[in-house]
C-alpha cells in the first residue's frame, strides 16, 4: 500500500490522531479515569447500578471480565456485549448487532459511541471498551481500563463471593503495578505498536522491544509458575489477555511474527495453565478473536483492502493439554486466598 493510501485509511478508520509524526502508534488517552471508592467525589460501589460494556475480542475488556468472574461480581455488575466487527462507518465504533433488534438490551444503544456522545456530547476519541455505565444516570463512568481491574479487585470487595481470592495483595502491590506497566507498554501495547506502526523503523523498534520482553518474560516463567511466583495475580490477567490472542491474530495480523506463543515453551505451558482456570479460557472467544482481527474493517483493510478470507488455523486444541506447570509450586491452590 503507498503512503497517501495508508494515510486515507488511517483518516477512515479513526487512528490517524494516534500515529506520531515518525510512524508509530501513540494510543489514545483515557477520558472517563474517576475512580471508584468511598472517598467525596468517587464513584459508589453499588450492586446492580453499573454495566459493563465489552467485546469479546479486546485484551483491556477481556481482563475485566476475567477478574469480574474470578470474584463472582457477575451478579453486581452486568454486561454488555459488543460485536467483534465494526459497523460500516466512517469512524471507528463499536455496535450491538449480536443482541436482539441490534440494540443493547439495558441501555437501548445501537453504537457504542451513542453512549459516549450522550454523556459528553464534545466527547471526539474512540468509544473504547471495557467502559462502566451508570445505568441509573445513563452515561459513562469510567473507561480506565488501566486501573479497572484494580478497583475490582479493592474497593469492590464487599460484593466480592466467599472466599473470593486475593488478585491483588497489599504487600505485592508496588511490585504488581511496576510489572503491569512494562507489561503494558511492551507487550499489551506492543503487539499493536507492531500492527498499526506506519513506518519500517517504528515497526521494527515495537517488534525488536515486544520480543525482547517475552524472551524476558519466558526466562522468568521458567523457574516459577506464574509472573510473582505460585499464585495468578493481577499481572497474570493482563499477561493472558495478549498471550492468548497471540498465535491466532497478533502473530499475523499484526506481523509480530518472529515467534509464536507455542514456541516459547515456559510462556506456552503458563499460557495454558491459566486458559485451564475458572475464568480465563470460558471467557475466551476465539472465533470473535479471529474475525475482529482478520477481517474486522479498521484493521484488515490497512493491508488486505477488499480481502474477506477468515484464516482456518491455527489449531488452539493444544490449550487444553498437560502443561504440568504445578511442578514449579509448593502449593496445590492456584490462588492466594485473605485469612
Amino acid at each position: 500500500m503507498k503512503q497517501n493510501e495508508q494515510e486515507t485509511s488511517s483518516q477512515r478508520n479513526g487512528l490517524v490522531k494516534e500515529i506520531k509524526a515518525d510512524g508509530s502508534f501513540n494510543r489514545q488517552k483515557n477520558s472517563f479515569t474517576t475512580p471508584f471508592g468511598k472517598n467525596p467525589g468517587e464513584l459508589l460501589i453499588e450492586s446492580g447500578r453499573y454495566r459493563l460494556l465489552w467485546s469479546a475480542v479486546c485484551p483491556w475488556a477481556h481482563r475485566s471480565v476475567i477478574v469480574r468472574r474470578i470474584l463472582g461480581l457477575e451478579e453486581v455488575v452486568s454486561l454488555g456485549t459488543a460485536s467483534p466487527m465494526r459497523p460500516n462507518l466512517p469512524y471507528v465504533d463499536w455496535e450491538f448487532s449480536i443482541d436482539e433488534n441490534g440494540v443493547d438490551p439495558v441501555l437501548g444503544i445501537k453504537y457504542m459511541s451513542e453512549i459516549y456522545k450522550k454523556t459528553d456530547p464534545n466527547y471526539e476519541g474512540r468509544p473504547t471498551v471495557p467502559v462502566i455505565v451508570d445505568t441509573m444516570e445513563q452515561k459513562v463512568v469510567n473507561n480506565d481500563y488501566f486501573k479497572l481491574t484494580n478497583y475490582l479487585e479493592t474497593v469492590w470487595a464487599p460484593f466480592h463471593k466467599e472466599n473470593a481470592p486475593d488478585l491483588y495483595p497489599e504487600h505485592l502491590r508496588e511490585e504488581i503495578d511496576s510489572l503491569n506497566d512494562i507489561i503494558f507498554h511492551d507487550v499489551n501495547n506492543g503487539v499493536y505498536k507492531c500492527g498499526f506502526a506506519r513506518s519500517q523503523e517504528a515497526y521494527e523498534q515495537a517488534y525488536d522491544t515486544l520480543f525482547k520482553r517475552l524472551d524476558e518474560l519466558e526466562q522468568r516463567l521458567a523457574k516459577q509458575r506464574f509472573l510473582f511466583g505460585d499464585f495468578i495475580t493481577d499481572s497474570d490477567v493482563r499477561l493472558y489477555a495478549t498471550l492468548v490472542r497471540f498465535d491466532v491474530a497478533y502473530y499475523s495480523a499484526f506481523k509480530a511474527n518472529r515467534n509464536r506463543i507455542v514456541d516459547f515453551p515456559s510462556l506456552w505451558g503458563y499460557l495454558r495453565d491459566l486458559f485451564q482456570t475458572t475464568g480465563f479460557g470460558d471467557t475466551t472467544d476465539f472465533d470473535a478473536i479471529k474475525r475482529h482481527y482478520h477481517l474486522s474493517n479498521h484493521i484488515a483493510s490497512n493491508d488486505q483492502k477488499g480481502q474477506t478470507i477468515l484464516p482456518k488455523g491455527p489449531d488452539m486444541s493444544g490449550l487444553v493439554s498437560q502443561h504440568n506447570r504445578q511442578a514449579l509450586s509448593t502449593n496445590t491452590e492456584k490462588f492466594l486466598y485473605k485469612k
